[in-house]
């Protein structure tokens, strides 16, 4: 989700550390869990870059201070940015947050996440894309946009398209959280190692030295197999697809409401997601299939290239005001009723969701420009999923 175009003086946001050939880029606003600004990306990309070419450096550690990796972003900052000011603002902003996370997917060095508690959002497009993404059991993971009248972006369409089977649509259209042994599970993770054990890992790999290699033994040394609970949604893989796989919004609905009522005891996840769809914005749902969809055949930029087309026409308010309604009703004055435009799956029609995939003619926002893909940069790895 997009975060605040703030021009915030606050010191240490993000503080970077190391020495030799490791350095630890750490978030560190614990008391709004790492929510990303322009201040914080601003600064990582300028080390990052600088991180790259310096040829002693041969690792990157990502992580946060506090119980958050990094929770998204400051979504009521956002609104008032794009009211008070111009709704160009936190679009360029945006811009520059898809940068980042592009320099970290295709960073020539390896990058190593540690998420040792929650990482939604704007966390999940920093994290999802590196080499190494080690989860403890205090991780939790969600991309819960459609709530708010957003779409699943910062490259999700990317990354939860390549999970197994039909999961991604799964996350994207329920927002459901997942532990980090289900994110293990699944394969956003591609470790798993306990908090106790994670800074011994981190103390580990912070001696490295010149041997880059080495990396994947190391962290195999402290991984573990996580235990998986019965009524997870990762231990139902058959049912997911079943009912994900759906050419529409309302057919994977409907197929969820279908398995509900044929079982006097439904599965828990089943009940959460019928609940959690029927609240979201149904613009939102129909954008994030779309994204998802489609985002299995393509590329990393383009998918970034497309949720900048989309987040520039939400923020405009050109074609809807979902994201302001979204944030006003669940976030600034917290009645917890948005009114959604439409108001019903079955009103949403594919023209109202193609008019957010056309690039946005405006001479405030400019087309996204990525750099060229470096030719080390890697496809997303799936972790060790057991599904």
């Amino acid at each position: 989700m997009p975060m605040r175009f703030s021009m915030d003086k606050e010191s240490d946001q993000v503080l970077f550390e190391g020495k030799n050939s490791v350095r630890k880029v750490i978030l560190n606003k614990p008391q709004k869990l790492n929510a990303l600004n322009h201040e914080m990306v601003t600064a990582m990309l300028k080390k990052l870059g600088e991180y790259e070419k310096d040829p002693n450096i041969k690792l990157i550690i990502l992580k946060g201070n506090g119980k958050a990796f990094c929770a998204g972003g400051d979504v009521q900052g956002t609104i008032q940015t794009a009211t008070a000011g111009h709704w160009s603002y936190p679009t360029i902003f945006y811009g520059k947050q898809l940068k980042l996370d592009y320099l970290v997917a295709t960073y020539k060095k390896p990058v190593v996440s540690l998420l040792n508690g929650i990482v939604m959002g704007g966390g999940t497009g920093l994290s999802m894309h590196t080499t190494f993404r080690i989860v403890t059991e205090k991780a939790v993971f969600a991309m819960p946009e459609a709530a708010i009248g957003l779409f699943t972006d910062v490259g999700a369409s990317y990354f939860l398209s390549r999970l197994p089977g039909h999961i991604g649509e799964y996350l994207g259209l329920t927002g459901a959280r997942l532990t980090g042994g289900e994110m293990f599970a699944c394969g956003l993770a591609t470790h798993f190692v306990t908090s106790k054990d994670l800074p011994l890992l981190e103390n580990e790999l912070e001696k490295l030295g010149s041997n880059a290699s080495s990396i994947g033994e190391i962290v195999k040394k402290y991984s573990q197999q996580p235990c998986i609970k019965e009524d997870s949604p990762c231990m139902s893989m058959e049912l997911i697809n079943k009912c994900f796989s759906k050419n529409t919004v309302e057919e994977v609905l409907q197929a969820l409401l279908n398995e509900r009522d044929a079982h006097e005891a439904a599965n828990k996840w089943i009940v959460n997601g019928i609940n959690s769809m029927k609240h979201a914005c149904p613009l939102s749902l129909k954008i994030s299939l779309r994204l998802i969809r489609e985002g299995r055949g393509q590329t990393l930029a383009q998918c970034l290239n497309r949720d900048y087309i989309v987040l520039s026409n939400t923020l405009s308010r050109r074609i809807g005001i979902n994201f302001y309604e979204g944030g006003r009703a669940m976030l600034i004055d917290k009645d917890m009723k948005p009114k959604w435009e439409p108001s019903k799956l079955e009103l949403v029609s594919n023209e109202m969701v193609d008019r957010y995939f056309i690039q946005l003619d405006d001479e405030d926002v400019k087309p996204l420009q990525l750099p060229a893909a470096a030719t080390s940069s890697q496809e997303f790895t799936i972790g060790h999923a057991r599904l």
